[in-house]
């Protein structure tokens, strides 16, 4: 409009962090603490982020509030802006004073609480970096996790502390902590914090902003606090900010910090903990009489660990639940087994509480018990460490896929902890259903995923708990093999006893009536007339790619790997409708052309769509020794940018690992 605007000066930040956003944002204004804070969106979405304003502000006061309770240093700079972004490509950015974040954040459907938690803590996690990144800025790459690892960490705490998401460790354990795990066990696995040389340029770098830096790192931040006690611990953040302040900082210079503030030894746990890759797995060795019970811990693997242990014993009322008896407090490795009185416990969890970073193994009667009472345990955190358990006996090939599906079947329709029950349905749906079984089991798997839908759905009727039923009604869409209930839904615009039809709902039923070969293009192009919105587009690419027609595959693959018009967000709603279980044999001749395909593709359009590729287009049902021979035949032979490259030896290493677990189960 012909305005000039002049940029103040700032103190002296890192390049990296320098933003402007321009253009006809809807903008909601407000000032705290003497401050200007304000939140903007793309005008279309203005009703939804009116709707939500009150929340996300009040979350970001809370947050900036508890901040300066921790932390010595003022917020240091003159306003907070916090822009909803279309197409981003990243989860937010922490620009100084004008944060970005990808504007599915602003909800145009249902979600659940634990949604609405996820966004409470991205909005904790940049903050976090005003001081973690912003403030002290990292002298290298190496050191990103001085800033993910930090902020990921102080998500999660401070937003506990703040009043309204009390159990955000129970959503970091079933759903984040994972993602650590898993890149820790891959080929590609690096660590906390690398040698410089490992991290040569920025093109590097971008391929550890991953599990190890947010996940993991955060991970281990938790267990040093247990270790360090957090008054030193944020005595010793504190030194680091006065001495770095609007300056660069290392590794050395972080230690150097909590050394400042503490007799402990940090700078070997350090080099214990982020100097190392892998997971330890620890494993209990309980032996008892009727008078008392011993426990031992095997440790494979070589860090420390300050863990508690929780003892349980079967609730003489309700053999359906378990009190605790006790919680103990070991060090590990541990330098005498311990002994306590009393007869031994049916239930005895390791890393109860999930303080320290490492796999867990039940005995074999704790999983016995757990399999009758695991919904029982009081404390949900204590839950989720025993799902994780299963998850990674699963993943080992400790624990039949096929037990994990069942201890989910008795156990989730008692469950009350929604994030519980969001991350268990996640994980037996897309690595059990989709991969770790037969194609001849997926039938009996997905009927298991439709009993447990209907369950909750009949438990939820009486609109006590939204978010359980939105869930379960979002797996019961997904893991529908007939299309009549959801045809009835869509027509009605409605499940019986609620909720609607809205806007994600319809486009997730239409995805899967797509796949089931229940829907025509016509009825698709309606639809989309219906939502023109952008997320509209998406739906409509997802469900015409995933059309069982050779001719509906042919245009999807051509519109993914032969032109170069379609956007990210596009190119991923596109490639996830391309691939599905139920079109093996439909899409059979795509498995080799993609590996040619993506290496020429990621050439033409660089890093962020050669992530895409890797992650969304990999042909993920084709669980099959010759897809993973041409997989590492094309790793072997082709020359092709790193973000592709690091991409295809991660999803290798997990078909190679699903094809193992195929053959355990």
């Amino acid at each position: 409009e012909g305005r000039h605007w002049t940029v103040a000066a700032t103190p002296l930040i890192s390049t990296y962090l320098v933003a402007v956003a321009a253009g006809p944002w809807h903008s909601v204004r407000t000032e705290h603490a003497g401050l200007p804070f304000g939140i903007h969106c793309r005008r279309s979405l203005a009703p939804h982020l009116d709707a939500d304003a009150d929340e996300i502000l009040d979350v970001t006061r809370a947050c900036y509030d508890r901040y300066h309770e921790k932390f010595t240093e003022p917020y240091p700079f003159d306003s907070y802006d916090q822009a909803f972004v279309p197409e981003f490509n990243a989860g937010a950015m922490e620009n100084p004073g004008l944060v970005t974040f990808r504007d599915e954040f602003v909800y145009r459907s249902a979600v659940t609480d634990t949604e609405r938690q996820t966004r409470a803590m991205v909005i904790a996690h940049e903050m976090a970096h005003m001081w973690f990144g912003d403030l002290v800025t990292l002298a290298w790459w190496d050191d990103i996790w001085l800033n993910e690892s930090f902020a990921e960490y102080m998500g999660y705490q401070t937003l506990t502390e703040t009043g309204r998401f009390t159990d955000t460790w129970v959503d970091f354990g079933i759903s984040r902590k994972s993602w650590g795990y898993d890149a820790d066990q891959r080929p590609s696995t690096h660590p906390v914090a690398p040698d410089p040389d490992a991290v040569p340029d920025t093109a590097s770098a971008l391929l550890n902003f991953d599990g190890i830096s947010y996940a993991k790192g955060a991970s281990a931040l938790r267990q040093l606090v247990a270790w360090l006690g957090e008054k030193d611990f944020l005595a010793g953040i504190n030194t680091h900010f006065a001495r770095h302040r609007f300056a660069n900082a290392t590794l050395a210079d972080f230690i150097d910090s909590l050394a400042h503030t503490t007799d402990r030894d940090v700078h070997a746990w350090a080099e214990r903990w982020l100097r190392t890759t892998g997971v330890d797995t620890l494993t209990p060795r309980i032996s008892g009489t009727d008078t008392g019970w011993t426990l031992d811990v095997v440790r494979d693997g070589s860090r420390p660990h300050h863990i508690t242990a929780g003892a349980y014993d079967l609730d003489p009322a309700d053999p359906a639940r378990l009190t605790r008896r006790d919680l103990l407090a070991l060090d590990l490795p541990l330098t005498a087994p311990v002994t306590a009185p009393g007869r031994r416990p049916a239930l005895v969890v390791l890393n109860d509480g999930d303080l320290t970073y490492a796999k867990v193994r039940l005995d074999a009667a704790s999983w016995d018990t757990a399999l009758r009472a695991l919904s029982g345990i009081p404390d949900p955190l204590t839950r989720a460490v025993i799902w994780n358990a299963a998850r990674d006996m699963v993943r080992d090939g400790d624990l039949a896929a096929t037990a994990y599906l069942d201890a989910a079947r008795a156990q989730l329709p008692r469950e009350t902890d929604l994030a519980l029950v969001q991350g268990v349905l996640a994980f037996a749906a897309a690595q059990i259903t989709d991969r770790y079984l037969a194609a001849t089991d997926r039938p009996a798997a997905l009927a298991t995923l439709t009993a447990i839908s209907r369950d909750l759905i009949r438990r939820t009727e009486d609109g006590e708990n939204p978010g359980l039923r939105l869930t379960a009604v979002r797996h019961f869409i997904d893991a529908a093999t007939q299309p009549d209930a959801l045809q009835e839904w869509l027509e009605s615009g409605g499940v019986p006893g609620g909720p609607e039809l809205d806007p994600e709902l319809r486009w997730r039923v239409l995805t899967r009536l797509a796949v089931l070969g229940a829907v025509d293009p016509a009825a698709i192009d309606a639809e989309l007339a219906r939502d023109p919105s952008a997320t509209g587009q998406e739906g409509a690419a997802r469900c015409h790619a995933a059309l069982p027609d050779p001719g509906a595959k042919a245009r999807a693959w051509a519109r993914l790997f032969e032109s170069d018009d379609l956007s990210n967000y596009l190119f991923t709603a596109t490639a996830q409708g391309f691939w599905q279980p139920e079109q093996a044999t439909l899409v059979r001749e795509y498995v080799p052309r993609y590996y040619t395909d993506a290496v020429a593709l990621a050439d033409r359009r660089g890093p962020a769509i050669a992530e895409a590729a890797g992650r969304y287009a990999f042909p993920l049902y084709a669980v099959d020794e010759e897809s993973l021979r041409l997989g590492r035949k094309c790793l072997d032979g082709a020359e092709m940018i790193p973000a592709l490259r690091r991409k295809l030896v991660d999803q290798l290493d997990d078909l190679h690992r699903a094809l193992r677990v195929r053959t355990a189960s």
